[in-house]
């Protein structure tokens, strides 16, 4: 990203002033009386899913070409690759409020004025009668990925909205020649549907620790309804080069703010319907930044809620009173408010605790004074404390109160307790085991009821002693009703809410290992699925994931020298040589089996290897919908022998026919909340499927679902016009597919892969085929047809003899960026035809060792971040796999136990599972 963008500022409604406010109702914290005890939630509110804009088709009459310029101007200055990136702006005049802007010139002296009217780029044609622009690109994706030419067409309404500020200054680095403009963070806004009186960039970035300028063009982007997969791709420029996790966890937070944003005008105007809708009230909820706190200043107006102290004490007419103690406490006089009929009211000492009340309330709605009791926490020793529970030997079984027996008498700093320990605290919690408390000092208490009264809400005139006691009883009131239960429910909150997060991404990270395995390719495997009483099932699948052969045999019941033999047979005749055996129950006694068998040589002339591999979700795979679709005739007990013997020879493709919580390679995945874990982990599923990519003329439809823009039904369609029309033989041809769109394609377009020399000859065929179909017609009609006719009447068939395959179809190169690679080919003197190869390689290395590539990207008009990615797939070799570097199943051909391990033996051990407490790792010693 070379740019900082310069974003239109919000025309909001204006709201009632901070000023015109009394200072209780400028905060929001919790006035509910007497709170209980925070307790965990085993589940939170499901994330907010964007709307979706609707897709503008274009018209097929033919219009004026004014018109047709004006209605494609926005699109195609969207579409065009600036030399720089360009930021993400707010504008009035687009559909959903945000636009592409382009950087300033330097020492701009008119940043409002409106630019020259448009000019098209030399080279680009306009179809008056489609109303579309036909170039070298994809001429329906908005990309940033394609060339700015010097006469590229600029926005018709484009408008700098900087009001006041100095030109951008810019900054020449190693990896932004061209210079980044620098500005102000606080300049970067972003209008949202639901208006706060917050800035939703501001919050995000502080949240994350993302500068402005990205998290208001990830925004956009995710507004516009890109993947991560895409972003982290082929959109580093925008996004500051950030990686696909930390583009899920701003997501998170945006979906966070926009369920507190969506929640609170949903708030206020069930509040306004009911009438108690106040300015102070209203800017007070505009305010709310979480839940908790929408919650606490929201809970006295819920449905069915009594009413706190403050409010009972308001309607007895008692806020004159306590609002005079602090302004004027000369002219208070208590006794004229005691009135003998009116319950409350009847003596001094109900008179003076109303008064106290209402103050309390004051004092727990103030900003200055929640700020400062905040700020003095983190300054003080805050712990938090579990204990065992009293009733927890009567109600709960003694082996699980065991298990908590390291957080019986536990206590920690909150600001060094780990995720885990709070994971575990909570879940202890839930099951009534332990009791949790949140331990502020006594000092913290004391110096804040010294700050109170002698500060913040000293009287303003002199006050009687009675009056001073009042006020005492007042700040201890608040602090111990109100304030206290505050803060403990906002250090849990926000522990659990890190933890579960943590908790989360660590179960990411272990399902991004297991799913980037290295595959195993060109063997022929025996699954093995180990058991006791129902045996051990057999599966012998082909290198290409063929069932040839199941089975199932008895090693643990006394026959296992007769099943030897029926092993030993089927891996001759099926020229096996590696098994693979799954973890579950049986699965050393399996291992000792097949080890002992290798050792004495008893399947020679072959050398037989074997493997432990995790069964975690082949049961429930073998009995679902997916795997009854797949193999119909198969028993479900032998399915998960199939599936294990196929997880060593392509994990990637097995792994996602399984949902992912079902692999169990997190932490405390049961106690956070499940759609968050749902969420993350199928997100994870997609940017490795897309990032692996996939052969689309032979990938199952399950493995299609996960690619980037894609879903079921688009994977379904794209199968059945595979099986309809044939072979894909370009990713042009993907358009052709019912319900994929222009973003459809965008997203999925790079990630899809093409066989070339599987097409080459499929389409040599093919015309061979049809070219002997043609002349036997043609001289059966004996009819001379004009060319002009054959074009009238082109059927199907002979479109798709139109369509040749594109060497760069193989490569990770977006079809938006094709013109820049075609232009570095001519560049270098490469032939498309020699992608992959080492004569292609060595004239990259010779551009690039004479320009640099950052030199290389100025002589081709794009960024650095494109050039690199079509050097990555002009260089690749054909069928490259980026799970080639990752690891790889340990292969082995006896076991090790304790009495063979010597000082210095160095074993190989193979990470199953890490957490935040430490990595489980399987070194095969047998104990």
């Amino acid at each position: 990203m070379s740019t900082l963008p310069r974003i239109a500022k919000s025309k909001a409604k204006p709201l009632v002033s901070e000023d015109e406010l009394p200072s209780f109702l400028k905060s929001s914290s919790e006035s509910e009386e007497e709170e209980e005890e925070w307790e965990p939630k085993s589940k939170v509110a499901s994330k907010r899913r964007l709307p979706k804009k609707p897709e503008s088709k274009p018209k097929k009459a033919a219009s004026p070409r004014s018109t047709v310029i004006r209605k494609r101007t926005r699109k195609t200055a969207v579409k065009e690759e600036p030399n720089v990136s360009l930021p993400i702006a707010a504008d009035e005049d687009s559909k959903d409020g945000l636009k592409l802007l382009q950087p300033k010139e330097d020492g701009d002296p008119k940043p409002k004025t409106r630019p020259k009217k448009p000019k098209m780029p030399q080279g680009t044609k306009i179809n008056v009668s489609q109303g579309k622009m036909n170039n070298l690109d994809s001429d329906e994706i908005p990309s940033t990925s394609t060339p700015l030419m010097e006469n590229e067409v600029k926005q018709e309404k484009y408008e700098d909205f900087t009001f006041d500020e100095p030109p951008l200054k810019r900054i020449k680095s190693t990896t932004c020649p061209q210079g980044k403009p620098v500005k102000h963070p606080g300049s970067t806004k972003h209008q949202e549907e639901l208006e706060m009186n917050w800035d939703i960039v501001q919050v995000l970035s502080e949240r994350t620790n993302i500068e402005p300028w990205v998290c208001a063009n990830i925004i956009c982007l995710f507004r516009d309804e890109n993947t991560i997969p895409f972003i982290a791709r082929y959109r580093k420029e925008l996004v500051n080069n950030l990686e696909a996790d930390a583009l899920r966890e701003v997501q998170q937070t945006l979906e966070e703010l926009r369920t507190v944003a969506k929640k609170t005008h949903a708030t206020i105007q069930k509040i306004k319907k009911e009438g108690k809708l106040s300015g102070g009230l209203l800017a007070a909820l505009l305010n709310c930044k979480t839940l908790d706190e929408l919650d606490h200043v929201s809970a006295p107006y819920k449905t069915g809620s009594k009413g706190t102290k403050a409010q009972r004490a308001k309607q007895l007419g008692l806020e004159p009173a306590a609002i005079s103690l602090i302004e004027n406490p000369v002219e208070l006089s208590l006794f004229s408010y005691i009135k003998p009929n009116v319950k409350g009211l009847t003596t001094i000492q109900e008179v003076e605790t109303g008064i106290q009340h209402i103050l309390a309330d004051m004092f727990a709605k103030d900003k200055d004074t929640l700020d400062f009791i905040r700020t003095l926490c983190q300054q003080r020793y805050i712990c938090i404390q579990s204990a065992l529970a009293k009733v927890s030997s009567k109600n709960v079984n003694e082996k699980d109160v065991n298990k908590f027996q390291l957080y019986q008498n536990f206590s920690c700093n909150i600001k060094n307790i780990q995720h885990h320990q709070i994971l575990a605290i909570n879940r202890g919690e839930n099951l009534k085991i332990l009791t949790v408390k949140v331990n502020v000092p006594d000092g913290v208490k004391n110096e804040f009821c010294r700050w109170c009264v002698n500060e913040r809400w000293r009287p303003k005139r002199y006050a009687k002693p009675e009056l001073m006691k009042i006020l005492h009883n007042s700040v201890e009131d608040s602090y111990k009703r109100l304030i206290y239960p505050l803060l403990c429910r906002e250090f849990r909150s926000k522990l659990t809410s890190d933890a579960e997060k943590e908790s989360i991404m660590m179960f990411g990270r272990n399902l991004r290992q297991l799913l980037l395995t290295s595959p195993v390719r060109g063997r022929t495997l025996m699954g093995v699925d180990p058991g006791y009483k129902h045996g051990c099932k057999l599966a012998i699948i082909s290198p290409t994931s063929q069932i040839l052969h199941t089975d199932v045999v008895y090693l643990h019941s006394g026959q296992g020298f007769r099943e030897a033999e029926k092993i030993r047979r089927l891996l001759a005749h099926y020229n096996c040589s590696t098994v693979v055996i799954g973890n579950g129950t049986a699965c050393r006694e399996t291992e000792a089996y097949f080890a002992d068998l290798i050792m004495k040589k008893y399947f020679a002339p072959l050398d037989v290897v074997y493997c432990i591999v995790s069964e975690a979700g082949a049961s429930i795979y073998s009995v679902s919908p997916e795997a009854s679709k797949e193999m119909p005739d198969l028993d479900p007990n032998l399915r998960s022998a199939v599936s294990i013997a196929r997880r060593v020879q392509d994990p990637l493709a097995e792994l996602v026919k399984i949902e992912p919580k079902h692999i169990g390679v997190g932490m405390y995945q049961h106690d956070v909340s499940q759609t968050l874990l749902k969420a993350t982990l199928d997100s994870v599923v997609e940017e490795c499927v897309s990032f692996v990519g996939v052969d689309i003329n032979i990938c199952s439809e399950i493995l299609l679902r996960h690619i980037a823009g894609l879903n079921a039904n688009r994977a379904k369609n794209i199968i059945e016009w595979r099986e309809k029309n044939g072979p894909f033989i370009s990713r042009e041809q993907l358009k052709e597919v019912k319900g994929l769109g222009p973003k459809s394609f965008q997203q999925c377009a790079g990630f899809i892969r093409f066989n070339q020399e599987y097409i080459r000859t499929f389409c040599s065929n093919q015309q061979t085929e049809l070219a002997a179909e043609g002349h036997a017609l043609m001289a059966k009609a004996d009819v001379q047809v004009t060319s002009e006719k054959r074009g009238k009447k082109k059927s199907k068939p002979a479109a798709n003899i139109a369509v040749w395959p594109n060497p760069l179809d193989q490569t990770c190169i977006h079809p938006e960026s094709y013109d820049i690679a075609k232009r570095f080919l001519t560049l270098i003197g490469g032939n498309p035809n020699a992608i992959g190869k080492p004569d292609m390689q060595q004239k990259v290395n010779a551009v690039i060792q004479k320009e640099g590539i950052e030199g290389a990207a100025k002589i081709l008009n794009t960024t650095v971040h494109t050039l690199q990615i079509i050097i990555d797939g002009l260089t690749q070799p054909e069928g490259f796999d980026i799970r080639t570097d990752f690891d790889k199943p340990d292969f082995k051909r006896s076991i090790v136990c304790l009495e063979d391990l010597s000082i210095g033996t160095v074993l190989t051990g193979k990470v199953e599972n890490a957490t935040l407490f430490g990595v489980f790792v399987d070194i095969g010693v047998v104990y």
